[in-house]
């Protein structure tokens, strides 16, 4: 016989997390106002519940829950999707948000939602299907990307990410643009996630000004498409 775990997830009231996982492809299995505020949603062989709390605060959750997946980079572009479906973009700040599938060192690969009720849902890769820690062959920018993505996307640490990341970049300054890139682009990320729009915005015209061979504009595609999202949220 199998066991099933459906973990119970706080949200100030249902319909401020409901309409989001719709968005994400999730149906709505249960839903009940009395005698409590309760409803459940369901993707795949994926079931939250939520449960409503009169003032509750969501920046004050400490609602979390890991889901393992075999592959991260198809689940964020099916939620990416639903989510410029729904509301137009994607949120890459604030409550609620979503990063992009990256290295965190020293566990697997993944990505994280927070979702309206300030709860983390943390989208890992099965061991098995795990890339593993970064190829010597990519530079140390990338080992540098995997740190700074344990503490601004795992941990929540978004100033201790900017750190090392900028770090990063002034002690590696000699590397290749293709290794410099998705270091500038994800820091770039993280000061639009703090609200530095300035900082961004220096940080996107300095990867626009790197000069790559189309051999690296196809490896970098992602990247390089994250740039351009980036740098359309900062238009006025």
């Amino acid at each position: 016989m199998s066991e099933t775990v459906i973990p119970l997830l706080p949200c100030r009231q249902l319909d401020d997390v409901l309409p989001f996982y719709r968005a994400l492809g999730f149906d709505v299995t249960y839903r009940q106002e009395r005698p409590n505020p309760y409803a459940a949603v369901r993707r795949g062989g994926v079931e939250l519940h939520f449960f409503g709390v009169p003032g509750f605060d969501p920046e004050q959750s400490m609602g979390s829950v890991v889901v393992v997946v075999p592959d991260t980079g198809a689940l964020h572009a099916a939620f990416a999707a639903g989510l410029r479906a729904a509301f137009g973009k994607v949120p890459v700040s604030g409550i609620p948000r979503m990063t992009r599938p990256r290295r965190v060192q020293g566990t697997s690969g993944g990505f994280v939602v927070v979702d309206p009720g300030g709860n983390w849902v943390r989208i890992s890769r099965r061991k098995e299907d795990d890339a593993g820690e970064p190829d010597p062959a990519e530079g140390r920018l990338a080992r540098v990307i995997a740190a700074a993505a344990r503490q601004a996307d795992a941990r929540g640490d978004v100033a201790a990410g900017v750190k090392l990341l900028e770090t990063g970049l002034a002690r590696h300054a000699a590397a290749p643009p293709a290794q410099r890139l998705p270091a500038l682009v994800y820091l770039a990320e993280l000061r639009l996630r703090t609200g530095d729009r300035d900082a961004a915005a220096a940080l996107l015209a300095e990867t626009a000004a790197l000069e790559l061979t189309e051999t690296e504009r196809e490896a970098l595609a992602d990247d390089l498409a994250a740039a351009t999202d980036l740098a359309n949220r900062l238009d006025p």
